[in-house]
């Protein structure tokens, strides 16, 4: 088995402040994220959003809004507004 680099150190730290052994906080840590592991994953129901009804469309298709913003923007590029 390889340790990654990462982890290695984490290991070390942890074996260093704690004063125990390599084997201690290996063991510990492989418990410890086994007991998460094996913890039942909690199904949360689908996020749904409600419908509103905002009305009417100002700009049916993409294009007529396009052609609004670039109107408006024209008009504010020549100071018009």
């Amino acid at each position: 088995m390889t340790i990654d680099d990462d982890n290695a150190a984490r290991l070390e730290r942890l074996r260093r402040e704690r004063d125990l052994s390599l084997k201690e906080v290996v063991n510990d840590a492989i418990r410890l994220g086994l007991n998460e592991m094996a913890k039942p994953t909690t199904s949360r129901r689908p996020f749904q959003t409600r419908a509103v009804n905002l009305g009417p469309l100002l700009f049916p298709t993409v294009k007529e809004a396009l052609r609004a913003l670039n109107e408006d923007f024209d008009r504010k590029k020549l100071g018009l507004e």
